[in-house]
């Protein structure tokens, strides 16, 4: 692990383990972005971020790979698995990380919500929509196929 002078902040990494990372201070200005660059390169409805200052993240398992979105950001990825890492304006002295890929995810609560002008009306129904467990009605043989290869949440 990197040289920090006390514990990371927080920890993470990709869902198969090739990439890992610290971050020496806790991050801040958690937000969800719905623009349709951010939907595309997440998969999904928005992307969660958080982040803190270049210098305070560091890799501590491989790299990521580098995708320029546009001229200003680039995206950070798992070039095995595909999981979002990164984004950064790359002019700025910030870099923000998936909030999924933090290894303790819930500790962070977003703050505001960026590029509403893209947010699909689906995500303003989403909390009303019926929930299941993911071992509801699964056999135990499903249940056995379904077991997780992933990586820990830890080193």
């Amino acid at each position: 692990m990197a040289d920090f002078k006390a514990e990371p902040a927080m920890t993470g990494g990709c869902q198969c383990g090739a990439v890992r990372y610290a971050l020496a201070s806790e991050p801040t200005h958690a937000s969800i972005c719905h623009c349709r660059m951010c939907q595309k390169a997440f998969g999904s409805y928005f992307a969660p971020l958080t982040g803190v200052p270049r210098e305070d993240l560091v890799w501590t398992k491989g790299q990521p790979g580098i995708f320029k979105s546009s001229e200003a950001v680039e995206r950070g990825f798992c070039r095995d698995c595909g999981t979002p890492l990164t984004f950064a304006y790359v002019e700025r002295d910030r870099i923000t990380v998936s909030i999924g890929s933090l290894d303790e995810p819930g500790r962070i609560t977003p703050e505001i919500q960026y590029g509403i002008e893209s947010r699909l009306s689906v995500f303003e129904m989403l909390h009303t929509l019926p929930g299941e467990r993911t071992d509801d009605g699964a056999s135990p043989e499903e249940l056995r196929k379904m077991a997780s290869r992933q990586h820990p949440d830890h080193d």
